[in-house]
């Protein structure tokens, strides 16, 4: 875990996103009941430590949440989630009915009454998105802006159909404090489930930042992609959320 906290240092610190007394949200990937080495989830190592951090600069209370494909306790439960949870101080909070609220955002075409996990929010100021770089086999890949789609309710699979407009979408409705793409190793073929080590990669690369675009775009190279790859990326830039060119942010490099 020393890449996060060189990563995070290289930024000023976590000191610099969160403040004592803070009640942060970290949404991770727990999609899949599927244990961590397949990598088609948050590696809980990762987000153990990052609860610490959150924990250790003075944030009051630091949730954790998402709306998995498969059962949310046995998603919890066999990737490592819930363990790492319980283990760092957090609070899980799973995906309850009376969680979710219709929700609309403003300029959105699909997202309008439809069903958005808000129950975890409540009472929270700062949030981090933390989740793996995958295939995918739709939208071309899986990273932060992709890592929202949890939060939506109903039968989200209906979106499918304009998957990289919904992304962009739920790009507008959550503005993260920071996302952290985990590309120290990388999901490259059969996503977003994988099953296999042979659909991974060692790719060497964590990306921390303020911009969820830009996170994205840097994070598509690992897959031997590009932005013009992934329509999304550019959707969500022309909308003015991030930049696309993350080169011209002159990101800092850390090598461990």
């Amino acid at each position: 875990m020393a890449a996060l906290r060189a990563g995070l240092q290289a930024l000023g610190g976590l000191e610099s996103f969160l403040q004592k007394g803070d009640q942060v949200l970290i949404k991770v990937n727990a999609g899949f009941a599927t244990p961590p080495n397949l990598g088609a989830t948050t590696n809980p190592e990762l987000l153990a430590e990052l609860i610490k951090q959150c924990l250790a600069v003075g944030a009051q209370r630091v949730v954790i949440t998402d709306n998995p494909i498969n059962d949310p306790q046995s998603c919890f439960t066999l990737s490592g989630i819930g363990q790492a949870v319980q283990s760092a101080g957090g609070v899980l909070v799973p995906p309850l009915e009376r969680y979710f609220r219709p929700t609309t955002v403003e300029g959105a075409r699909l997202i309008r009454d439809w069903p958005v996990l808000y129950g975890p929010f409540e009472g929270v100021n700062k949030v981090i998105g933390l989740c793996p770089v995958k295939d995918h086999h739709r939208s071309g890949a899986s990273m932060t802006m992709k890592n929202w789609y949890g939060l939506l309710g109903g039968r989200r699979n209906i979106f499918h159909q304009d998957i990289h407009t919904i992304i962009a979408e739920l790009a507008m409705l959550v503005r993260p404090t920071l996302v952290i793409l985990d590309g120290v190793v990388s999901m490259i073929s059969n996503g977003p489930t994988g099953g296999s080590p042979d659909d991974l990669k060692a790719t060497g690369t964590l990306i921390i930042s303020t911009d969820q675009v830009a996170a994205d775009a840097l994070g598509a190279t690992l897959l031997d992609k590009t932005p013009a790859d992934l329509p999304f990326i550019g959707q969500a830039a022309a909308l003015g959320l991030g930049s696309a060119d993350w080169r011209s942010l002159k990101p800092a490099q850390v090598s461990l």
